[in-house]
């Protein structure tokens, strides 16, 4: 729906647009004057012209030949410039397309009390925007009301668990009556994505001044010089000063000795002006001869070799210059969510009954971990299972959820909590799973229970074809077992129940404990039958007499099963990380999770080793300089962290002389991606601001192509080494 052009002209200028300054791409003459600009080069250029101002003129009374030297130099310099400046110019081209925006969206507003679609670019502060379960917000904003809004900030924050949004009255209300609203959030990120609820919010920045906005902007200052660039810069300074001050003693010493042997040069002063341009022209030899007019050659087209051979290995290269920062690195700053794991939740182990168990994590370092003898693959596991078993539990994931089917870039997706998606995902690839709204659609659900924050559960109850009722219960394993009296007997024979007892309860409660050590999020399949529904005596609210109250009937459940579900480690991040570390790269983990959490994956990937330090951003941020200098040699995982703890730590590392190497995905990366000697995003995964700070894009968002890109920045750093080997005299 079109507005008239000026209606809201004043709070357009006043506030902004809802889009960002274009980037405009540097041209192919900006890039040659960048690639120009650097002092091996400008040596080489004076070189070049005093060679050859010396040069022209004996050519044209001797030989013709002596021209050659500057020629020389001067052809060296342009094709430095031209491929370095033609590289970075494909790079940035290439990262542009990669990076393109998708078509324009239109999202739902209220605005003047009317409902419309507008662009995201037209949205404008005052706005009230309408949110939706898969929407990803454009704009910045306070939650005026809404069911059960919760926010998946991962790519904002770093924080993996979804973020429930509290309306802003309720807030305010919560202050007014000094309670405490630490647990209250009504802010609304540009940048995340809505995964439950709906509600409306209300606009407060767009733009340049949203969280997306600034973010973005802070990137687009220039990027400091690579320690490649230090070392050639410090190779021209000491070149410049030895050359020259070679120079200068060996022509005032052919001066003293031309003054001593003046009076008997014979030939008048034509004689003697060519003896003395003869001394000019040995100490200006000196100096020339002392500029490796091969370096920036050898090294422009090691790099662009490289960089070509790297985009094979899946890395793109922005900066030409970039790769041969990773020949250099000391450390490696990883993000968890997206980098190290795979930003989804997955099934990863369970207990049926007492006896029916998987666990795919038998790669873990923690000993707790590894499967028994018992233990069985996810495939194995549920082919043991009886038909009437998968039934159960195929029903029990899929009516007791409210997650549901999406279809995004022609492929079906699950939308809703990390939790119920893992579940769902776990019923279609071992279970069988069709349609979840079909599946949904043949079930005669009497009543459904949302989940509630203070029981740390949710329940529906269906109707059986025998007639009976059946309540089906999920939620928090430990307190699902402290209401259960019986449990499901054997998984490979039926739903035979037998009692509860202390053994049993307790080899649960065992498991429960040990899936929470390894930071698996433990959730419980509980159910109980009924004859009839309400069950008898038991209160009804007055509006609906088919309804029943939870808490009076949430009692003598049954237990099916324990989960165990985990963001889980991305494939061949271990063995990637154990080559680091063999390399001499010692690999760190910054991420936004708690610390048990992040202990757990650290353990996983090899980075968290006997004797290494983990802390909290609080507690990290808070430390002095020495001691967090004292600190960081062993410090191996930061968690709880910031955007600014990260920036903090990669500033710390980069004064203690290390050279920093930073990986992440989200946009809470991208100030420690820019600071740091070379940026990593990930090229599937990772948002545009992430993209936008980097040097190199992980194109295959393995963590494993790191390693090649340190290979190939080793390679660099030899093939200069040896070029100066052959070069030194």
């Amino acid at each position: 729906m079109k507005q008239p052009p000026g209606r809201f002209a004043d709070r357009r200028r006043v506030f902004g647009i809802n889009k960002l300054p274009e980037t405009k791409l540097k041209s192919i003459w900006e890039l040659v004057w960048i690639a120009y600009n650097d002092k091996v080069l400008i040596l080489l250029s004076i070189a070049a012209v005093v060679s050859l101002a010396v040069g022209i003129p004996q050519s044209l009374q001797g030989t013709g030949v002596e021209w050659v030297e500057g020629a020389a130099i001067i052809v060296a310099i342009v094709v430095v410039v031209i491929v370095g400046a033609a590289n970075d110019w494909q790079k940035e081209r290439q990262f542009a397309k990669l990076n393109q925006k998708k078509e324009d969206r239109y999202v739902k507003v209220i605005r003047s009390g009317k409902r419309m679609e507008v662009s995201t670019y037209d949205i404008m502060v005052g706005d009230v925007m309408c949110l939706e379960p898969g929407d990803i917000i454009p704009v910045d904003g306070i939650l005026i009301d809404g069911q059960g809004v919760k926010c998946d900030e991962s790519s904002v924050t770093g924080e993996s668990d979804l973020l429930r949004k509290n309306p802003s009255h309720k807030v305010c209300r919560a202050v007014e009556q000094n309670e405490d609203p630490k647990k209250m959030d009504p802010f609304i990120i540009s940048g995340s994505k809505v995964e439950e609820g709906a509600g409306t919010f209300l606009v407060t920045a767009t733009g340049v001044h949203s969280t997306y906005g600034r973010t973005m902007m802070s990137l687009r200052d220039e990027s400091e010089i690579t320690p490649l660039q230090v070392k050639l810069n410090l190779l021209a300074d000491y070149i410049a000063k030895i050359g020259l001050t070679s120079g200068l003693i060996l022509f005032v010493v052919l001066f003293i000795k031309f003054l001593v042997r003046l009076r008997n040069i014979q030939g008048g002063a034509e004689v003697k002006g060519q003896a003395f341009l003869r001394i000019f022209i040995v100490a200006v030899t000196v100096v020339v001869v002392a500029v490796p007019e091969g370096l920036p050659l050898a090294v422009t087209l090691a790099l662009a070799f490289a960089t070509t051979r790297m985009i094979q290995d899946n890395n793109l290269v922005r900066l030409l210059r970039a790769c041969e920062t990773m020949g250099n690195a000391t450390t490696i700053c990883s993000d968890k969510t997206g980098t190290l794991t795979e930003n989804k939740m997955s099934v990863v182990a369970a207990t049926l009954g007492t006896t029916s168990r998987f666990d795919e994590q038998s790669s873990s370092n923690d000993a707790a971990s590894t499967p028994g003898p018992g233990t069985l693959s996810a495939s194995e596991f549920v082919s043991t299972l009886s038909p009437s078993i998968k039934n159960h539990l195929l029903r029990s994931i899929v009516l007791n959820s409210t997650a549901f089917e999406s279809d995004h870039d022609g492929a079906t997706t699950f939308i809703g909590s990390k939790t119920e998606t893992a579940l769902l995902s776990f019923a279609r690839e071992q279970l069988g799973l069709g349609p979840v709204s079909e599946e949904r659609a043949n079930a005669k659900i009497v009543q459904m229970l949302p989940f509630d924050s203070r029981r740390k559960c949710m329940a529906v109850v269906v109707q059986m074809d025998c007639g009976k009722y059946r309540m089906l219960v999920k939620g928090a394993a430990e307190i699902l077992l402290r209401q259960s009296a019986r449990v499901v007997q054997h998984a490979t024979d039926g739903l035979a129940e037998a009692p509860l007892s202390e053994d049993n309860r307790t080899a649960l409660d065992t498991i429960i404990t040990n899936y929470a050590s390894r930071s698996l999020r433990c959730i419980a399949l509980v159910h109980r039958d009924f004859e009839k529904w309400p069950p008898l005596e038991t209160p009804t609210p007055e509006t609906n007499g088919e309804m029943t109250d939870f808490e009076p009937i949430f009692k003598n459940m049954t237990m099916l099963g324990i989960f165990g579900i985990q963001d889980p480690v991305r494939e061949g991040v271990p063995d990637a990380v154990r080559q680091c570390q063999h390399a001499g790269v010692l690999v760190r983990m910054v991420t936004g999770d708690n610390i048990v959490t992040a202990k757990a994956i650290a353990q996983q990937c090899g980075i968290y080793t006997p004797g290494g330090i983990a802390i909290e951003g609080p507690e990290f941020r808070q430390l002095t300089h020495g001691r967090m200098n004292e600190l960081i040699p062993s410090l191996q995982i930061i968690a709880r962290s910031s955007p600014d703890d990260k920036k903090i730590l990669v500033d710390q590392l980069k004064k203690l002389g290390e050279t920093v190497a930073v990986t992440g995905d989200g946009t809470n990366d991208a100030r420690a991606l820019k600071i740091a000697d070379v940026g990593f995003a990930m090229g599937v995964t990772g948002t545009e601001v992430a993209k936008e700070a980097s040097d190199i894009i992980i194109m295959d968002d393995n963590f494993a192509s790191i390693v090649k890109a340190i290979a190939w920045g080793r390679t660099v750093n030899d093939a200069v080494k040896k070029f100066l080997q052959v070069k030194s005299p």
